[in-house]
């Protein structure tokens, strides 16, 4: 089995993901041994952000860091374990808000694909960026 990393490069569909843990400077933490539960918003995810959201991430690191990380729980979290919760504390501190009553939540983001098991964690897959706050 791959790693977090090499599986979101492979399916080709986190381009944006991919490109902005690089800049981050989080490739090595998330194809550490973890265990990590990451929420992947997918290209299309990115691309509804507003025009340029994605270019003034990239100039400005920390920011972008801490929404990367915002997307990471420590953990193997499958969608069964994190239906259990109301809540989820993420890698950056915030909390990030859990609904299951209908499908599968996290925030304002409905999970597309749950539980691609990687070697060091879980990928869910989400059809938004979550934003802090």
């Amino acid at each position: 089995m791959a790693d977090i990393v090499d599986i979101a490069v492979n399916a080709g569909s986190f381009k944006t993901l991919v490109a902005a843990v690089q800049a981050a400077g989080l490739v090595d933490t998330l194809k550490s041994p973890g265990p990590f539960t990451v929420f992947a918003p997918t290209d299309e995810a990115f691309a509804q952000l507003p025009p340029g959201t994605i270019h003034t991430l990239l100039q400005n690191i920390p920011q972008l860091a801490r929404i990367l990380t915002y997307h990471v729980v420590p953990g193997k979290l499958m969608a069964a374990d994190i239906a259990k919760f109301d809540s989820l504390t993420s890698v950056e501190g915030s909390p990030i808000r859990v609904d299951s009553s209908d499908g599968f939540e996290v925030k304002n983001a409905t999970v597309l694909a749950p539980d691609i098991e990687a070697d060091n964690g879980v990928i869910h897959v989400i059809n938004r960026v979550i934003l802090m706050g």
